[in-house]
């Protein structure tokens, strides 16, 4: 009987034993997930919903500080700190990317102090706090570091473009702006290949090439189509009416403001819809 019992007992712990799932190793799950909103918030930053952007960045931004990792607090910081300069915070943005600077020396990541002190010459760029000269020298001097992130690397051609493009090199300008859109097309980021053609559109309209500033806003505008991308549609078809209204074609000019005006309208940004009134009835 003591046997039987036995057996009985020893079978029940085999069994029970085999039954158990097998350890599955580390889970990672907070870090994927905030990987994912990052991504999500760059994007609603690409269409202008900088408000949203800047409330899921600074949930990124907490996540990756929950979980002390360094590198996932600077990139969110980065984003962050171009979302605030888009709304106006340029005081916030800058602060932001000290930050980044901060934390990139501080753990030796040169690709990251790199990126990071080209987030902030590109801010003294649009805010007017540096020339043009001394921010393509520092971009110039940090690029060569951008070596595992290709989005990084475009965002470097792109802040040598808007360089170039303030100190009239206008040609130098546009292919810096190519190099970038070539990373763009081969990654599949059409929203940015969007805003590579519409700054090549600009810096083109600025050199005096109207009919290539029409083709490139052309390409824009195709990117946007397939994206969905409403906002920067509007943005495109306004900048095709300054285009022609520049070239004296006024007729021109009003049917592409209208064109934005629709497509404000439609998505119910009445603010940027009577902005364009203005330019129609000028």
């Amino acid at each position: 009987m003591k046997r039987v019992v036995l057996i009985f007992v020893t079978s029940i712990l085999i069994f029970s034993c085999s039954s158990q799932p097998k350890n599955p190793g580390d889970v990672i799950i907070l870090r994927a997930q905030t990987e994912k909103e990052l991504a999500l918030a760059n994007r609603e930053a690409g269409r202008g919903n900088y408000e949203t952007a800047k409330s899921l960045l600074e949930e990124c931004k907490r996540k990756a500080v929950s979980v002390d990792d360094w590198g996932l607090i600077i990139r969110s910081g980065l984003s962050l700190g171009n979302v605030k300069l888009s709304l106006g915070r340029g005081d916030e943005a800058s602060t932001e990317w000290e930050k980044a600077v901060q934390l990139a020396q501080k753990h030796g990541d040169k690709e990251l102090l790199s990126v990071s002190r080209i987030y902030q010459a590109r801010g003294k760029l649009i805010s007017g706090g540096a020339s043009a000269q001394s921010v393509l020298d520092e971009v110039n001097r940090e690029a060569s570091n951008i070596k595992k992130d290709k989005l990084y690397l475009a965002f470097s051609w792109q802040v040598k473009g808007l360089s170039l493009r303030a100190l009239s090199s206008f040609r130098d300008a546009e292919n810096a702006f190519k190099q970038s859109l070539a990373i763009h097309e081969k990654e599949k980021y059409l929203e940015n290949a969007s805003y590579d053609w519409y700054t090549i559109a600009s810096i083109r309209s600025m050199a005096g090439n109207t009919t290539g500033a029409l083709q490139a806003l052309e390409s824009a505008i195709a990117l946007d189509r397939r994206v969905e991308n409403s906002w920067a549609l509007a943005a495109n078809w306004r900048a095709m009416g300054d285009v022609y209204r520049k070239a004296g074609n006024n007729q021109a000019a009003n049917e592409a403001y209208l064109r934005a005006k629709e497509i404000y309208t439609a998505v119910g940004n009445e603010r940027d819809a009577a902005e364009i009134d203005k330019r129609i009835n000028n």
